[in-house]
């Protein structure tokens, strides 16, 4: 997908109308995404850049005592920044100001569109533990099941915890174990004793069984929406 480098509003020509065209360019080919389903990664990219461009704009007041000076080049890693002379700074942080109330505001329903798609696929899911869940179900496999069709995707996920001083957040690593025919006799209680057989270093995991009644993109939008129904779900259980 084409993609925006993370300061792209500030990056080169500070023009509107060039900055404009690049803006509408890249919002064009996330609504094709969207129009088909496909929800990531461009949703995750539009929230970033909106969220940048708010930092920016809220931050603008410590920004300014850095100019007259213009980001040229950013290094993420290492969070460092390199700064070019420009001339005329009140005028260019006008043009800065416009280019951003543009882009939120042209920004803000493309995000509403990817968060209602993101709702309607979630409601489309249900999500079943097999057996007996273990006390602490934060590594185990989940089997995913897309609308009607018979193949079942099989992962592994661990839920990770993460906290800042305000608050704790939990994320989701996935490794993909293989897929399986659900079948009557192929069943998923049957699935949970084979990589209980098969897998030794989870003794005795928790499986989910994840579904969908409508079929979706599975690496796009499938997959993601499922791997955080999947920790809410546990978070709540839990």
């Amino acid at each position: 997908m084409k993609s925006l480098g993370t300061n792209w509003f500030i990056e080169g020509s500070i023009d509107f109308e060039h900055k404009k065209y690049i803006l509408l360019d890249y919002l064009q080919e996330i609504n094709r995404h969207f129009d088909r389903s496909r929800l990531y990664p461009n949703l995750t990219d539009l929230i970033f850049h909106y969220n940048n461009l708010l930092d920016f704009k809220h931050n603008k007041t410590v920004l300014q005592q850095a100019f007259p000076q213009r980001l040229t080049k950013a290094d993420i890693e290492a969070l460092k920044l390199t700064y070019q002379k420009i001339v005329e700074d009140d005028a260019t942080m006008r043009e800065i100001e416009n280019i951003i109330s543009y882009s939120l505001q042209k920004m803000d329903p493309a995000i509403q569109t990817g968060k209602e798609i993101y709702d309607f696929v979630e409601s489309r899911l249900s999500i079943d533990p097999i057996g007996l869940v273990p006390l602490m179900p934060y590594n185990g496999y989940f089997s995913l099941r897309n609308g009607n069709e018979r193949t079942n995707w099989v992962y592994e996920y661990q839920i990770t915890i993460f906290e800042n001083k305000d608050d704790k957040f939990r994320g989701i690593n996935v490794q993909f174990v293989d897929t399986y025919t659900q079948s009557i006799t192929n069943t998923p209680e049957a699935l949970k004793l084979q990589l209980i057989n098969q897998r030794k270093h989870l003794a005795n995991p928790a499986l989910y069984y994840v579904s969908s009644d409508i079929s979706f993109p599975l690496e796009q939008t499938l997959l993601p929406v499922a791997k955080r129904s999947l920790v809410k779900y546990i978070s709540n259980a839990a």
